[in-house]
């Protein structure tokens, strides 16, 4: 595996990529990674691709009273992930690389990326966004792949490729959703699940737990009820509700829908969500 900290040495790789005829794979994280992390590099190794991770904890994403400061930050493991897992290059670039002094896109979200997520960290999506955006362009992928536990993240990415394509601004590239990787009992893997107190980890398995629960019931009002009467008291919730899940829009349908929830478990947030109905 290759390790890219310069803009010129990522590219570098790629023109050898390209020589040899290969398509490239993309995986954007922040690094901290974990198994859910690498379920969605082998994603990316059965369809034969050139594998670009990036590791960047971007400070655009993060607003006021966020974390940005406790974020874990273990490249170092990350690198001995990656490259034990078959990863073509690791991308780990500095601020500087990322956002130079001019030249950079600034992406807004629009009005979906002011709802949910973005209610509770505003700017959050916009600076994902131009994180992201800013990523695509130098690495050029084929394909991309997300996480499904991050929906309204994997939304707004799709929507934004599918808009520069149409207005000629990119070439096509395919976002791929990836299932959402769990614990034995539940509990999506997370970064941030590291800093959950061991005592509070069966209060943070009731979120899928009400997931669960909720998306059993063939009404709105039963799925919300049903999932609050799993939660553990000790969450404090920010948001629990029923979306379209290709538009995030809040919907009165319960068959096709995904339930969203997200809260804090001690001084740890989390978000999850399920895809409800299919009576």
């Amino acid at each position: 595996m290759q390790l890219a900290q310069k803009i010129v040495e990522l590219q570098q790789a790629l023109a050898i990529a390209d020589a040899d005829g290969r398509r490239v794979g993309f995986i954007p994280t922040m690094g901290a990674l974990h198994k859910g992390h690498l379920s969605l590099v082998k994603k990316a190794q059965d369809q034969g691709l050139f594998i670009v991770v990036s590791v960047f904890v971007n400070p655009r994403q993060f607003g006021e009273g966020d974390d940005l400061e406790k974020y874990p930050r273990t490249l170092g493991v990350d690198a001995r992930v990656l490259s034990d897992a078959g990863v073509d290059v690791l991308f780990a670039p500095s601020s500087n690389e990322v956002y130079p002094a001019t030249g950079v896109k600034e992406i807004s979200a629009g009005e979906l990326g002011s709802l949910f997520e973005g209610t509770v960290r505003p700017g959050h999506f916009d600076g994902m966004l131009t994180v992201v955006n800013r990523l695509f362009n130098l690495v050029q992928p084929d394909v991309a792949f997300f996480g499904s536990k991050d929906a309204q993240q994997l939304i707004l990415v799709t929507q934004m490729v599918r808009r520069q394509v149409a207005n000629g601004d990119r070439e096509p590239i395919k976002v791929v959703a990836c299932d959402t990787v769990r614990d034995d009992e539940g509990l999506a893997l997370s970064s941030r699940n590291q800093r959950i107190p061991k005592e509070l980890i069966p209060a943070a398995r009731t979120l899928h737990k009400a997931l669960t629960a909720g998306s059993k019931k063939k009404t709105k009002v039963d799925c919300i009820e049903a999932a609050m009467a799993q939660l553990d008291p000790i969450i404090r919730l920010d948001y629990l509700e029923l979306v379209d899940p290709e538009t995030f829009a809040v919907t009165e349908g319960v068959e096709g829908a995904r339930m969203v929830i997200a809260g804090w478990v001690g001084e740890v947030r989390l978000i999850d969500n399920l895809l409800v109905g299919g009576f």
